[in-house]
Parts: structure tokens; sequence; C-alpha cells
């Protein structure tokens, strides 16, 4: 469908890639990963003809087509959005009218004239190609996927230019998804999407009957839609077979293959050249040194590239706060007359990394930002633990640095007794190296700002880290140094973000906005979607009113019936199993938490404060019980389950 051959391309006296072969088949379903600035966009802009090769060709079948979205810059305006997508099948409704006026044509020619025949074999083919359309839903087709991305039916009339960047690339993703081209180039796809919109375009590529190449930095998204992953890398395209997760292990197999493979060749030249120096003067092994020398000449050296810069850093460990960090009660939020937060109150214990999830406009970056002292409630109040330092990062960070200051003077002055080498080092790992560190912020693209001003916010420890999308503008390789790290931070963190991987490796509850309220689910983002797809029982208590609501884990149904049959154990398949064994670390660590919890409860309601609080206390404390008993089942159920598969090995 579309191929490359001895491909180059240079960026000004940048080489970006070189020797790129790639033969694109129709169904390709690929993730182009690499480095930041190793030219990925430039490749898929490439691919799409936006730009033109330096080198090698690029061949096309004819008749294939092409659909390509760009990163951002996308700006639509001059009609209502239902009408800016229905618009792709413009050529659609241009031949139903031409059927309309082959049909007058038909009636009034004779049948047996070659004008009747002509137009009877041109109204055939419309009608297959009408039909092969699907042209009578064509409305529910447009409807279905802007619903998926998130635009409500009362979006559909407004006009495009009445919305945001973010929202316009949305309508332009929404455009090329109903068009269906051949190929299909996405950079950055899921960039302006919440999760709820990603998780509906995974099962949209899932089902897309054409090939795509997809740039994304988000490793779930490529691990659940591609089953090809080329990677830039060291000026060189490199294919490996298989999603994100297996590429990562099968170039940790190619790198260590390729180290056994230079560390024999290094042995081989060594010896050599130690024979050719050791009898070069002797006469009677001429012959033998000449060989050696030939066969030295001969060796095609093996080149080792340089190790990928990722970003290595710890989080300075914070002094301790008090048990409860934050605690919300009867807290409400309004703007004019539309109401974002009605009556929430829940509360963050010391430790806890909590994921604040819910669909974009539901209120999370409102809510993190009354948390963090920026804007005040409506009504209802926030109340700090002891000894509790708070630390904002924003999802526009980049907004508030000093143009005009240097990056090295500008974080020195916020730790003075900090010495620069170490600042220096730090900045390093956040991929300012060298003059860099000298530059204004001002001459910074904002990627680059808001990585400065994660640095900067690592520099003077806080035991509450309020992050608001901290991952935008991280490589994937970031993204995981970023995860290791936090996940070693001793202090509490409240994070906002719409990357699913990142969300499960770090997250131990899930508060959800959603209709004005803040529910809580325990345990990461799978946990969460496990319990709203109805995984387990739901159990709802309510602790100080109805804006809280706390889904308590039960019995985990599918162990339990393995373990009922013990006698008729079936085995299940690796990605089961180990989801079980998953769910086990996950009770394991659960039941005392729960317990030191229960224990604090018991503490509280030991203290009379007033008859209200009481009652509240022991509503908690309730249902603080009946979770703990149904993790405990849980865990019982699993460990048998577990056992079971051991036994049918």
């Amino acid at each position: 469908m579309l191929q490359l051959s001895s491909a180059g391309k240079r960026f000004g006296p940048k080489l970006l890639f070189e020797d790129a072969n790639w033969l694109i088949t129709p169904d390709e379903r690929t993730g182009l990963v690499g480095g930041n600035g190793t030219g990925k966009s430039t490749l898929l802009k490439v691919l799409a003809g936006v730009e033109t090769l330096d080198y090698g060709t690029l061949t096309r079948v004819k008749g294939m087509t092409l659909g390509y979205l760009p990163q951002d810059g996308l700006a639509l305006r001059g009609k209502t959005v239902f009408a800016e997508c229905l618009s792709v099948f413009d050529h659609l409704h241009a031949m139903e009218a031409e059927a309309l006026e082959l049909t007058t044509t038909l009636s009034e020619k004779d049948p047996k004239s070659k004008e009747y025949a002509a137009a009877a074999e041109r109204y055939s083919d419309i009608a297959d190609h009408l039909h092969v359309h699907d042209i009578y839903t064509l409305d529910s087709q447009v409807g279905a996927v802007l619903g998926g991305l998130g635009f409500s039916k009362e979006d559909w009339s407004r006009q495009t230019e009445e919305f945001s960047g973010g929202w316009q690339m949305r309508i332009a993703l929404a455009k090329l998804l109903l068009q269906k081209p051949s190929l299909l180039l996405l950079d950055e796809p899921t960039n302006h999407l919440d999760i709820e919109s990603r998780n509906w375009l995974e099962n949209y590529l899932h089902d897309y009957p054409n090939a795509f190449i997809l740039i994304s930095h988000d490793r779930y998204f490529l691990d659940v839609t591609v089953n090809k992953t080329v990677e830039l890398w060291n000026k060189r395209m490199h294919t490996y077979h298989g999603n994100y997760e297996k590429y990562v292990t099968q170039k940790e197999e190619r790198r260590v293959q390729l180290m056994n493979t230079y560390k024999n060749q290094r042995d081989r030249i060594e010896a050599l050249e130690a024979f050719i120096n050791r009898f070069r003067a002797q006469a009677t092994k001429a012959k033998q040194v000449q060989s050696r020398i030939k066969e030295l000449e001969k060796i095609e050296r093996i080149e080792v590239p340089e190790d990928e810069a990722t970003i290595h850093f710890t989080i300075p460990q914070p002094p301790a706060s008090g048990r409860t960090v934050i605690d919300v009660q009867h807290l409400s939020k309004q703007y004019g007359e539309k109401r974002i937060l009605e009556d929430v109150s829940f509360s963050i214990d010391r430790g806890d990394r909590i994921a604040l999830v819910g669909a974009n406009g539901a209120g999370k970056s409102t809510l993190i930002r009354m948390l963090s002292g920026l804007e005040d409630p409506t009504s209802g109040e926030i109340k700090l633990g002891h000894n509790v330092l708070a630390d904002y990062f924003a999802q526009d960070q980049y907004k508030v640095l000093d143009p005009a200051a240097k990056m090295l003077e500008d974080i020195s002055g916020i730790a003075p007794k900090v010495p620069q080498t170490e600042l220096r080092s730090l900045l390093g790992c956040f991929m300012f190296s060298g003059d860099d560190v000298f530059k204004p912020l001002g001459v910074l693209s904002g990627g680059e700002r808001n990585r400065y001003a994660m640095a900067k916010m690592l520099v003077s420890p806080a035991n509450m880290l309020l992050l608001d999308e901290p991952t935008n503008h991280l490589d994937l390789r970031a993204k995981d140094v970023l995860l290791d790290a936090i996940r070693k931070f001793s202090g509490t963190v409240l994070f906002v973000s719409h990357d699913r991987y990142f969300i499960d490796g770090l997250a131990t509850r899930v508060f959800e906005v959603e209709d004005r309220r803040v529910h809580i689910y325990p345990g990461n983002y799978e946990d969460y979607l496990w319990r709203k797809q109805g995984g387990p029982d739901k159990v709802a208590a309510s602790l100080t009113s109805a804006s809280v609501s706390v889904a308590v884990p039960v019995a985990y149904e599918a162990p339990a019936a393995v373990a009922a049959e013990k006698s008729a154990v079936k085995r299940l398949n690796p990605i089961k199993l180990k989801q079980l064994e998953e769910r086990l670390r996950f009770t394991e660590e659960e039941i005392p938490r729960l317990e030191e919890a229960i224990q604090a409860a018991e503490t509280r309601l030991g203290v009379f404060a007033s008859a209200e609080e009481s009652q509240r206390l022991a509503a908690e404390l309730d249902a603080l019980r009946a979770s703990h008993a149904a993790v405990v089942k849980e865990w019982e159920e699993l460990a048998l389950a577990l056992e079971g598969q051991e036994s049918a090995v």
C-alpha cells in the first residue's frame, strides 16, 4: 500500500533518520515510538505527504486514501459541529443527487437506447456505492463518533469556532474517523482526550477496518491498539512485532544480544591485534600475520550506541505530616449559575496516592485548585492537617514563570543552599544540558518550560503534592522514571492524569468527579473500572451526606467459583492468572490499611464532640468494617483459586 525505501530526512544540519525501509500493508496497526526529537512527527508528515524526503523514495499504491491528524494547529469555522462532521460525506450526498437526476433520465429515455443503458449502468453503480457506505445511517454515524469523543448533543448545534484548540482537534479527529481512509496517520490523538474518550477511541481503533499508524506517549493506549512497534532510535528505524509491552521486552533482548556480540567481536579483535603485534617482526610467522591482518580489515565493527537520554531523579523525602492530610466537609463550588460541585465531603490520609478522574469539565481541575488554596469554595470547609506542606503543579505551570529569568539563576533563587552542580544535574535529568541551563525561560517551548517547572517544584520538598497532568510533555521513558520516583515518595499525592498506565501504576485510591459529586473507589484504575462495570455487588455507605459514595469491595466471584470446584479446576490463561495474582497483592495491602483506618475511627469515636459527629463517625466505622470483611473474604477466595491453579499444573 505504501513503501519507504532507503529513506532519510534532515532537520537543518541535524540528521533525524536514514536508510529507513518500511512496507506498510493494508492490515498495518503500528505504534511509532522514540524519544523527543528523534523525528517521529516528521516521519508521519513524510508518510502523509506534508513533507518530502531528503534521501530515498516513498511509493504509494494508486487509489489509496490517507488521513492525517497533526498534534495541534487545526482550526475550523463557519459550520456547526454536526454539519462540519457531516461534510465528510458531501461526495455521497452529491452521488445521491446524481442518482435522483438519473431516475428522470430513465423515465424519459427509450429503454432500448444507448442513453438509457448508460444511465442504468451509472445508476446501478451509484446505488451499490451508497449501499456499501450505508447512506441512510450517516447522521447516526456522526452522532456516535461525536458522542464517543465527548461532545454532548447540545454541542452539535454550536459553531466550531466557539470551541477551544483541544476541542477543535477532537472535531478534526471525528472527521477523520468518519472518513475511514485506507491509512490513518494519528500524531498524539489522545493529547486532548479525557479517559472516557480515550477508552472509546481504543475500542474504535480495535474495530477499525483499515490500516493505521499512530504516535502516542500513552503506554496503555499503545498496548491495547497496536500489534507492531516501529522505533526511531540512533537515526535508524527498528521494527518490533507486538504491542509496546512486547517491544520493551524484545528491545532489551536485542540489547543484550548486541552487547554479547560486541564483546565477542572485541575479544576476537584484541586477539588478532595481539598476535599481529607479537609476531609482526618474525619472518616465519609472516604468512599467519598477513592472514590475520586481512581478517582484521574485513571485520565490520559493531557500534554500540550511546545510552538514551532519560530522566533519573528522586523526589526529596519531605518531613512527615499528620495522619489526616486534608479533610473536606460539605464543599460546594459554582461559577454564577453554573454548579460544579455540591456538598462534597472526604478525607485524605498520609501516604495516599489518589487519582482524580472524570470527564473534561466535570470539575477535576477546579477541585485540585481549591485543595491547593488557589480558589475558594462557594461553601464548605477544607482543613489541612498537622504539618502539611502542599505544593501544586498546574497543567499550564509554565505561565507563572518569569520569561526573562535564566534557568539556572531562577532555580538557584529558590534553593540557595543547594550547590549549582547538583542543580545542573537535576536539570540534566529533565533534558536540559550544557548551555541550555543559561537560557532565558522565555525562549523555551511550552513543553520545555513545563518540564523545568516540575524540576523547580522538586527542589523544595513538600509532603503533599497536587499534580494536574504531570506527564504532559514527557515521553514514554520519562513517564516511567517519573512513575518510579513518585512510587518511592514518602509523602501524599493527589493527581489528575489521563494516562491509564500512569494511574494504574501509581493510584491506591480513585476519586471520580461526576454529576457534581465525588465518588471514592479503592485501588487503581483497573479496580475502579471493574467496580463501575458491576464487578462487585456494590455496597454503598453514606458518610456525612449523599455527596460521597464509597464503593466497598466484596467477594470476587470468578475465583470463588473456581475454588468451589477444585475437583475440576480449569487452567486459566496467563493474563487471567496474572490478574488474579495482582488482585491478591492488592487485597494483602488493603487489609492492613483498612485495619488502621478502623482503629483510627474507633479512637475518634471514643472522644465525644457532638451527637451529629458521633453519628457520622459511627456510619464511617460501619462502612470501614464492611469493607474490611469484604476484602478479607475476597483475599480468602483469591488464595484458594490460586492454590487450585498450582495444583492444576
